[in-house]
């Protein structure tokens, strides 16, 4: 039998309907990958082993009479994010330590109802805050790309590393993750995956740990297009729990693939050929241009003039946001707590050694751009310019169908090189924080691997709720560049161990 590991999700949801295997051979097979990767990369913070065997084997019985479901027995890792009844969800922070939700989210839900199988949760920047995958209280999850002929260890991107690395490392069949800034498609592109940031309002925000609410947004990565296709319409749902759930109806992103792209119009900002750009992206993103040229799309030149206020606009509006999110994290009612002579004290010593530096770094940056003598000069600010960046949007959809850019600056860059330098951690987000700001969907897809070896992708931006055109973009670079499995999978000598907690 193939290592069942290796397939696609499409694959293995073929192979079982065919009864090739079955839902219970296939999660153990993820089991016994977990267990002899983990220790190496980090990217699970809890197993759910019995879990998932009890849903493979439902999975099982209901296939078995010919009524599988569209995710039927596919096994999925979790991101630590999304909240899963009597399951581990802490956001990988300490502030949190304990908690299980007596409550489900909306998309791990709506996978479930779709006969999916739970893994475990994954390792993730705490709070989601972080593009390296560096800030997790359970430390940091390791990129399974190796650069050539060197043994270093890379990030595989924030702060979806967990299921970046995962889906990469074949430890899932696909994964939740969420974007804020761009973290499902920056640690998809750092590890040779496909990850899709939907329209904001395109997936229930409700159970999931909010960072920045106007900002969060719910999504997937996976090996494949056609894969993200499958799970991002399993994910995706109007919801009335959450008041900007959009009430519109769910394509089936599947049934897009395939079409082609003959006589779509693909703009090239010219904004985003930014300096000290290294001539591997350069490079890439002409041959993606050329690859789209060749399948049948014109290219044209537009202007996103408000693109080089988009970070520092980002980097106000985000932990404003985040200031007031995170400040329900009291030690009083769940979560960490640590004692003090008075209540005061309770919550500022629960606070301090529950929250790591980089998110009290962004607590501290949220809570001076909203206080009164700087809310005017800074967030009010930060509001307009997001308002200017969504119209450069708009005007250049009047010509253009979708937008081809770089999805990161460089390749995957070696674990704690930029930790001490958050300035230039936050540049890794150049390419994606615009997409937020607007509320567009945007996709990263793999399309070359950089001098080095290390994977390299394209992003490609989409209007508003025009996700099946993303889909059938992406899907044309994805034939044309083919698909970047890990060559070296060092961790396969690692001894096996047990994953850092089980549930």
């Amino acid at each position: 039998m193939t290592d069942l590991t290796s397939l696609t999700l499409a694959e293995a949801r073929d192979g079982l309907a065919g009864k090739q295997f079955t839902a219970l051979e296939l999660t153990d097979a993820f089991l016994a990958a977990i267990e002899q990767a983990n220790p190496s990369l980090n990217a699970y913070v809890a197993v759910t082993a019995d879990q998932a065997r009890a849903m493979a084997r439902i999975s099982g019985n209901t296939l078995a009479k010919g009524k599988g479901r569209a995710l039927e027995g596919i096994p999925l890792g979790i991101k630590d994010l999304f909240a899963t009844k009597g399951v581990h969800t802490q956001a990988c922070s300490q502030v949190l330590d304990g908690f299980k939700p007596t409550y489900e989210s909306t998309v791990t839900q709506n996978l479930w109802d779709a006969g999916a199988v739970m893994l475990g949760k994954l390792n993730m920047d705490e709070f989601a805050m972080g593009s390296s995958n560096e800030t997790s209280y359970y430390g940091p999850v390791v990129n399974p790309w190796r650069a050539s002929g060197k043994n270093a260890d890379l990030v595989p991107g924030g702060s979806s590393g967990g299921s970046a690395t995962a889906v990469a490392a074949s430890l899932c069949l696909g994964a939740t993750a969420t974007d804020t800034g761009g973290s499902i498609r920056q640690p998809a592109a750092l590890t040779g995956t496909v990850g899709i940031k939907p329209t904001y309002g395109r997936c229930s925000r409700w159970g999931v740990v909010a960072f920045a609410s106007s900002l969060d947004q719910a999504g997937p990565i996976a090996k494949t297009v056609r894969d993200a296709a499958i799970l991002l319409k399993a994910m995706a749902s109007h919801d009335p729990k959450d008041t900007t759930s959009a009430d519109l109806p769910v394509p089936d992103y599947e049934a897009a693939l395939g079409k082609g792209i003959k006589g779509l119009k693909v703009g090239v900002p010219k904004e985003y050929r930014i300096d000290g750009m290294p001539a591997e992206i350069e490079k890439l993103w002409q041959q993606g241009i050329d690859w789209l040229k060749a399948a049948g799309a014109t290219i044209h030149e537009v202007s996103l003039p408000h693109t080089k206020l988009a970070l520092p606009a980002y980097y106000i509006v985000a932990p404003a946001e985040a200031s007031s999110n995170l400040a329900r994290y009291d030690g009083m009612r769940y979560g960490l707590r640590v004692p003090g002579k008075d209540l005061i004290e309770t919550y500022e010593k629960s606070r301090a050694q529950g929250f790591g530096k980089e998110v009290k770094r962004r607590i501290i940056i949220g809570t001076y751009v909203l206080s009164a003598g700087y809310y005017d000069a800074y967030y009010l600010q930060a509001q307009k310019v997001r308002t200017l960046i969504k119209r450069d949007f708009d005007e250049a959809y009047q010509k253009v169908d979708v937008l081809l850019t770089p999805a990161t600056p460089n390749a995957a860059f070696p674990l704690r090189s930029m930790s001490n330098d958050p300035i230039q951690m936050y540049l890794n987000d150049i390419f994606t924080v615009t997409v937020n700001m607007a509320g567009l969907p945007g996709i990263a897809v793999p399309a070359g691997l950089a001098p080095d070896g290390l994977p390299l992708g394209l992003q490609l931006i989409g209007k508003a709720f025009d996700e099946e055109t993303l889909f059938r973009a992406a899907e044309v670079i994805e034939q044309a560049a083919g698909r970047f499995p890990v060559s070296n999978r060092w961790w396969t000598g690692a001894a096996p161990g047990k994953s850092r907690k089980t549930s």
